[in-house]
């Protein structure tokens, strides 16, 4: 099937043709029909064949389309076209079997995010949906996302997604790492962001008065919603402020700098495939076993720990500050030893 928009409007103009009782349309008649209304569409288009009107039809009385019931009624020596019941029109039919593998397909995918709480209503939908599709036993899962629904904290995403939505503002016990005792934040919440399969809220501290303040959520020990005046935010573009950072540490006062790195051997091709960061050019391969990477960034820990875990397969070239920091904790972990 021609999925493209441009077929789509063909077999929409096609069947307002067919149902249409006060006019006999025959090839050419339909050829010009399709060219007007693409016309307006695309106004350099180079109109259509007769060939494609043809297949067009073709592919509605297929079963793999509408399979439409089309007189062809004789006027002299020509043909003009007419559905058989006139009542009839393909936007009243069930979904074709390109459509129901489409659907089955957006099922598949929804059925990942069941585990997750601020989804929930998708165990309803889903259920619905599969209820008019027909069943196929032999058909098995072909996609699966990178997901642990038995996280810690991750009970709290529904609650917190609820908050975001309706603005409402949170009173949070928290328990940071290396810390007994817990204690309480007030937070204008803003927005949730995963990463390395861990989940932080972000909002606004008003005791610190950051809009930026964040929190991770397996350190969350509860949480209520309280009442009192939410913070809007008014500094923050969420699409864009993790461009520059790698993780969720968006370290105070520190600019962009140029991050130069070496890898050797197949973690040169990896990275190559799969880069670290936005900004990452095209590697700049100074022998068949080194790949020279460029990014521009924000030093911070998910940096460092990044690089770390390519071990002996990398090398930092620049900046010195970096380098510092990062043989530093390899001298930290090699006296583990």
């Amino acid at each position: 099937m021609a999925t493209n928009k441009f077929a789509l409007i063909r077999y929409k103009v096609l069947d307002r043709c067919f149902r249409n009782p006060g006019k006999r349309y025959f090839i050419n008649d339909l050829i010009a029909e399709c060219e007007s209304m693409l016309l307006e569409m695309d106004p350099n288009s180079n109109g259509i064949s007769r060939r494609q009107i043809f297949d067009d039809i073709s592919f509605m009385e297929s079963k793999e389309g509408w399979e439409i019931e089309l007189d062809r009624l004789e006027d002299g020596r020509k043909k003009y076209y007419r559905y058989v019941d006139m009542s009839y029109s393909i936007n009243n039919m069930p979904l074709n079997e390109v459509e129901i593998n489409h659907l089955k397909s957006a099922v598949d995918i929804l059925t990942q995010f069941k585990g997750m709480p601020q989804f929930e209503w998708i165990n309803e939908m889903v259920s619905k949906l599969r209820q008019g599709l027909p069943s196929d036993e032999n058909t098995n899962t072909v996609i699966e996302f990178d997901s642990n629904q038995y996280l810690k904290g991750i009970e709290l995403l529904g609650d917190l997604h609820s908050a975001i939505f309706y603005k409402k503002v949170l009173s949070i016990t928290y328990r940071p790492f290396g810390s007994e005792a817990p204690f309480e934040i007030i937070l204008h919440p803003y927005f949730l962001k995963q990463y390395n399969n861990r989940w932080f809220l972000f909002g606004f501290n008003p005791e610190n008065q950051k809009y930026d303040w964040n929190l991770a959520l397996d350190r969350i020990v509860s949480l209520e919603e309280i009442t009192g005046k939410y913070q809007e935010n008014i500094s923050i573009k969420w699409n864009e402020y993790f461009d520059d950072i790698i993780g969720v540490t968006k370290p105070v006062d520190l600019t962009i700098e140029k991050v130069v790195l070496h890898f050797y051997g197949k973690s040169g091709h990896y990275v190559e495939t799969k880069p670290l960061h936005g900004s990452q050019k095209k590697p700049k391969w100074l022998d068949k076993n080194t790949a020279e990477i460029t990014l521009s960034v924000m030093i911070n820990y998910e940096l460092e720990s990044l690089i770390l875990s390519y071990a002996e397969n990398v090398k930092v070239v620049q900046p010195q500050t970096l380098i510092d920091r990062l043989k530093m904790r390899l001298i930290t972990a090699l006296n583990q030893y």
